[in-house]
């Protein structure tokens, strides 16, 4: 009797049923949509983008682990019927920053190591640098989960030593590649001085950086270096005497002799980060001398913060980009970098073999075409470029001829990153504060950005005396 009631049922389905059709349904569309829209990134820039945003969230994250605050929150928004604790301990301060830019330290050297040797995106493993991005943030979880079962012991060496002295190295990488991009800004302007626009650029750029500096000097000794501030005083002049010092040096009739596209548009450049780190450097220290007015201003904490978040995810994007392009570690080439025909002994570098396809045929012409320089470069990445892409989606795929930068260096430079935040963040920790913690308030970090000043103008100095000092070895 049972069975012959349940029959009718059989033909309309249950609640439950349709709901369970309607979530696969729902689920294989959704999913669909999304790796068919972004589940690899054709663009180079949008995958150094996304590193950069995981970044940010990650610091965002860190940051506010430093104090019970965001953990109050979440414990408020359960009716306070949720503890929030890890294994019995609290979840913020120190170690917890640790443990969070730890684990994304973590990711990142395992795709260094995975990605070690990826030429171009034909590579397969060239997908795990620009796909697989449900997984790659499960795994970032998992990890952060993770890190919480490692003993406390392990991240007070880890942050006290290792993790500080890959901040440094962070820093000072910032440092040689900002000199870097004012010898090559300057220098590309140069190549176009020949136009007009191009003319009003250099020189406009050269002045507004040049007044901006003497700008933020000047707020700097009114607001921040009144009598009784002498660390401040101190740190102001000094940029200010060595910024007249480099841009002396820089037009010094010897200096040109040995490098005639050295001059004052470099200075300017290198004079406004510098005089921008020592006035962030002042901006940012503590008030007990009463020398910071904007720790008594209201609404600045928010701003500073945002502004931090904003500049550290530039220098790390502009950081990678350049390092990578550059080719600076592993004895790494330029991003195109194709190999050559008839490099054994007894080879004349003409194609000998039968090609499997007309494609391929096409790539042997072109390569041995681009080896005995009837071609650039380039003209392998154009030819792959007006391929349809391998999902049809038509896309152009700027890599197929070579990886616009190094992966493995890419994400070494991200480990490093995630230590120089670590260490910013847990310097000095008020462990009584109950609210939103400031990031670098603290007289470590104010005198990091000082030093980071002087190192960098004494960087940029040996970059213009070095050709004088050495000429043999930059004669060329």
């Amino acid at each position: 009797m049972g069975a012959l009631l349940s029959l009718p049922l059989l033909a309309v389905p249950s609640i439950g049923t349709l709901m369970s059709f309607g979530a696969s349904c729902c689920g294989a569309a959704a999913c669909s949509a999304i790796c068919h829209q972004c589940g690899v990134f054709k663009s180079s820039m949008a995958t150094r983008i996304a590193y950069a945003f995981l970044l940010l969230v990650n610091s965002i994250i860190s940051w506010l682990m430093l104090t019970p605050w965001a953990l109050k929150k979440l414990e408020h928004l359960t009716l306070d019927y949720v503890n929030i604790s890890c294994q019995g301990k609290q979840c913020h301060g120190y170690v917890a920053v640790q443990r969070v830019n730890f684990a994304l330290g973590l990711f990142h050297f395992l795709l260094a190591v995975l990605l070690l040797g990826v030429k171009s995106s034909r590579d397969g493993r060239a997908s795990l640098q620009n796909g697989y991005w449900g997984p790659k943030v499960i795994l970032w979880l998992a990890l952060v989960v993770m890190t919480f079962f490692i003993p406390e012991t392990f991240f007070q060496v880890w942050g006290q030593y290792i993790a500080l002295i890959g901040a440094m190295l962070f820093v000072l990488l910032g440092l040689i590649l900002l000199v870097d991009l004012a010898h090559t800004w300057a220098e590309y302007c140069l190549e176009k001085i020949g136009s007009r626009g191009w003319r009003f650029l250099l020189i406009g750029s050269t002045l507004g950086m040049f007044t901006a500096s003497f700008a933020m000097t000047i707020i700097m000794y009114i607001f921040f270096a009144q009598s009784g501030c002498a660390m401040n005083q101190t740190a102001v002049t000094i940029n200010l005497i060595v910024l007249l010092i480099i841009s002396v040096i820089s037009v010094h009739s010897t200096v040109q002799e040995y490098n005639p596209k050295a001059g004052l548009p470099q200075a300017s450049m290198v004079a406004v980060y510098c005089t921008y780190l020592t006035m962030s450097a002042v901006s940012m220290e503590p008030d007990d001398q009463h020398c910071n007015p904007l720790v008594r201003a209201s609404g600045t904490r928010t701003t500073s913060i945002i502004l931090g978040a904003i500049v550290t995810m530039l220098t790390i994007a502009y950081t990678t980009t350049r390092a990578a392009t550059q080719g600076i570690a592993l004895g790494g080439n330029s991003s195109h970098a194709y190999s050559k025909i008839g490099d054994e002994e007894g080879e004349h570098g003409l194609v000998d073999q039968q090609p499997s396809s007309r494609r391929e045929m096409r790539a042997e012409i072109l390569r041995a075409a681009v080896e005995a320089g009837s071609l650039p470069a380039n003209a392998l990445y154009d030819d792959d470029s007006d391929d349809e892409s391998d999902d049809g989606r038509g896309g152009k795929d700027d890599e197929k001829g070579g990886t616009q930068y190094n992966y493995s260096l890419f994400h070494v430079i991200f480990l490093l990153a995630t230590m120089w935040v670590a260490t910013l963040l847990t310097q000095n920790i008020d462990y009584e504060a109950t609210g939103v913690a400031a990031v670098g308030r603290t007289y470590w970090a104010s005198w990091v950005k000082i030093v980071s000043a002087w190192v960098c103008y004494g960087i940029y100095s040996w970059s213009l005396l070095a050709p004088v000092m050495l000429p043999g070895r930059f004669g060329n």
